[in-house]
């Protein structure tokens, strides 16, 4: 199974981008055809399908991005396309949250989605797509840790912690207290509180 494809982008279209890879052109049908250019070097994580008529592969510019993608057809009812069309017209992010707080309305407003297959997703997947961040951007911030499991220990989901883990990095030096308060600030104002 073909797993990533690394080579120039020779051409795209508004679904698919071929990659020439040593003299070999791989069809791949993609969705992020904003975030590349021609000639540009890239590396394509792909998703290998085979049919009776046919083998398609589907690509994504990062590793998590095929994993959802592979959670999300392992739902019933819900094809490689339908996913394709998810990931193209959703933020990964915003897609995960949907899923994880059961918003239906979210995810029926993409195309080719109804409602039952909408509350198929939530019902297969919600609670298997929180995947730890464990990053801390090159350096262990063990002040920045003990703030994570505080904000855990007053309830807050791990997908809703890791959507301002990026914010919380970039303020250096502050205590644990300091670094919980700014912690709970981000995370009202997501809310909308």
């Amino acid at each position: 199974m073909i797993r990533f494809i690394r080579g120039t982008v020779y051409s795209f279209g508004i679904d698919y981008v071929i990659i020439d890879c040593n003299g070999v052109g791989y069809y791949i049908n993609f969705m992020h055809q904003d975030q590349i250019t021609l000639g540009q070097n890239i590396t394509v994580f792909t998703y290998q399908q085979f049919r009776e008529d046919a083998q398609l592969l589907y690509g994504f510019l990062d590793q998590k991005e095929l994993d959802l993608f592979e959670k999300l057809i392992s739902v019933k009812g819900l094809g490689p396309k339908t996913a394709m069309t998810m990931l193209g017209h959703r933020n990964y992010n915003d897609l995960i949250n949907a899923i994880e707080n059961g918003e239906i309305d979210f995810l029926t407003k993409i195309p080719s989605l109804g409602a039952k297959t909408s509350k198929q997703i939530i019902l297969d997947l919600k609670g298997k797509l929180v995947v730890e961040d464990n990053s801390n951007s090159g350096k262990n911030n063990e002040k920045l840790d003990e703030a994570v499991l505080g904000l855990k220990a007053l309830g807050y989901k791990t997908y809703e912690i890791n959507g301002v883990l990026p914010e919380l990095r970039k303020m250096n030096d502050l205590s644990v207290d300091e670094y919980l308060k700014e912690g709970l600030k981000l995370l009202l104002q997501r809310k909308g509180g």
